[in-house]
């Protein structure tokens, strides 16, 4: 089993800062692409952030410059630093790990639970 777990999100005033965090466990062969996506109410999850196990990095042009993403491959973990947070951030954060399980040949998609992240105005 891979679970993927994050912590960080909660409430903010405009302007302010939130860091969340996405740790992989389990069966654990190799991490390709990690990412953070969102969904607001009513709208289509959408992507904020990814970050190859090379650490290319890519970003929704509605975050750049405000948003930064990093991995640490040792303990498995991306973060999102939130900066210059905006009501219109709002949305239930998901974390993303492109995995291989160990002992498997074939990479899958496998998501965390999510996490609130409300930015007040």
């Amino acid at each position: 089993q891979v679970q993927l777990v994050e912590s960080g999100g909660g409430l903010v005033q405009a302007g302010g800062s939130l860091r969340l965090s996405c740790a992989a466990s389990g069966n654990i062969g190799s991490i390709n692409v990690m990412g953070w996506y969102r969904q607001a109410p009513g709208a289509q999850r959408e992507l904020v952030a990814s970050i190859t196990s090379g650490r290319t990095t890519n970003y929704a042009d509605s975050v750049k410059g405000r948003f930064t993403i990093s991995r640490d491959n040792a303990k498995n973990t991306v973060y999102l630093q939130m900066n210059s947070l905006k009501p219109e951030d709002t949305a239930v954060y998901y974390c993303n790990g492109n995995i291989r399980r160990t002992l498997a040949y074939t990479y899958l998609n496998y998501w965390g639970q999510g996490t609130q992240v409300t930015v007040s105005a």
